[in-house]
């Protein structure tokens, strides 16, 4: 253990030194590694337990940096057998497997930091987050498991609780059982699910299949990364915390299944690395071209005002310096639009590719059925290199 030191002002009591020094050693007193700790004395504390404090990145936006993670692959070997139907090659949603001639299992597992402080909603947007890739598939999920890191010495039990609870309610919602799961003693909260899916082997939406003159439908808003850092730093108004926190937790069930009617193409949800790193690698998989019109992209209320204020995570700033090299940038796109089409998401939405001639009637169906922001963001244009054109 090491020393504390106090600085005290001119004008600094006894009773404040005291109540300081208090407060310091409950804190240090949780740090120990060998003691609980105290729910009692949490409960006292001067201010409440904020899960955000507790992280060192938000979400999706603390995934490992693009650039990094393409060096640490590159030199992995694939494992060949004729039943994996999808595995690493273009950075998919989830791995698929085949059973039969009619049965694939698809996997994916998912997990982060808190991205928001009440431990019932990070839960519910962890198990939606998770989900999301199967969905992403075409996929029907059929059961998870948790994934669970947890400072039992730092943070009182019930804390977890609330997180599984909201995971819990999540996971009904969606029809699927938790079946167990996985729990170790770390230093810093993270939650998560191994989720399983099935589909048909001849009906999976994977992210390399996009041809030239499809529609691009984007089903939730962007701005998840800027406005969870926004809250982090107490500077998001409840309103807006409120509708973020809204959209995080809405499963992409719905706009999974009203899609299954339309041609898709290529599907991919939009996660941690941003709007334009996920189209990216559907244009890099599907080597074909792709324009989006940046005043078309939804947004969440104070986005753009936060990012003029440079309120942005660094996530966000990683996916705008690796993902620009496949971008063509219009000379009047502003740097603020740039690093918003760049911004971390956690628990975004669908990004589907279908013929532009089904566009308007799939938009119709999912707004219908309560997918409200779903919007057309741009086209798919020619084969070619796998570049994005962003116009205003």
């Amino acid at each position: 253990m090491g020393t504390i030191r106090f600085s005290v002002g001119r004008y600094t009591t006894a009773d404040e030194v005291i109540k300081a020094s208090e407060a310091v050693a409950r804190i240090v007193n949780r740090l120990q590694p060998d003691k609980p700790a105290d729910t009692q004395q949490l409960q006292e504390a001067d201010t409440e337990i904020r899960l955000t404090q507790f992280s060192h990145g938000l979400g999706c936006a603390c995934k490992i940096r693009p650039q990094v993670l393409e060096k640490i692959l590159k030199d992995i070997p694939v494992t060949v057998d004729p039943n994996v139907l999808i595995d690493v090659k273009y950075s998919d949603d989830a791995a698929v497997y085949r059973i039969n001639e009619t049965t694939a299992l698809v996997k994916t597992i998912d997990f982060f930091a808190p991205i928001v402080d009440d431990p019932y909603d990070f839960g519910a947007i962890a198990a939606t987050n998770a989900l999301s890739d199967i969905y992403a598939m075409g996929a029907k999920p059929i059961f998870a498991l948790n994934v669970v890191c947890f400072p039992a010495n730092r943070l009182p039990i019930e804390i977890l609780r609330e997180i599984l609870r909201g995971a819990s309610d999540k996971a009904k919602e969606a029809g699927i059982a938790i079946l167990g799961g996985h729990s170790v003693d770390d230093n810093e909260p993270k939650f998560g699910m191994v989720v399983s899916g099935l589909v048909h082997p001849q009906k999976i939406w994977s992210n390399a299949g996009a041809k030239p003159g499809d529609a691009i439908i984007l089903t939730k808003p962007i701005g998840t990364g800027i406005n969870t850092t926004a809250i982090k730093r107490g500077l998001l108004s409840q309103a807006c915390k409120d509708e973020v926190i809204r959209s995080m937790s809405q499963l992409n069930r719905k706009a999974s299944e009203i899609m299954q009617k339309y041609t898709v193409h290529a599907c991919t949800d939009v996660t941690g690395f941003g709007l334009m790193g996920h189209l990216s690698e559907v244009a890099l998989a599907g080597g074909i071209n792709i324009e989006i019109h940046a005043g078309k992209v939804p947004l969440f209320c104070e986005t753009e005002n936060l990012a003029a204020s440079n309120v942005i995570p660094g996530g966000s700033a990683n996916n705008l310096s690796h993902y620009s090299q496949y971008i063509e940038w219009a000379n009047n796109i502003s740097d603020i639009k740039k690093i918003i089409l760049c911004d971390a998401q956690t628990s975004g939405g669908l990004l589907f590719f279908i013929p532009d001639n089904e566009r308007e009637n799939a938009i119709d169906d999912l707004k219908k059925s309560g997918v409200e922001y779903a919007t057309h963001i741009g086209n798919s244009l020619n084969l070619g290199k796998g570049t994005i054109h962003v116009v205003p």
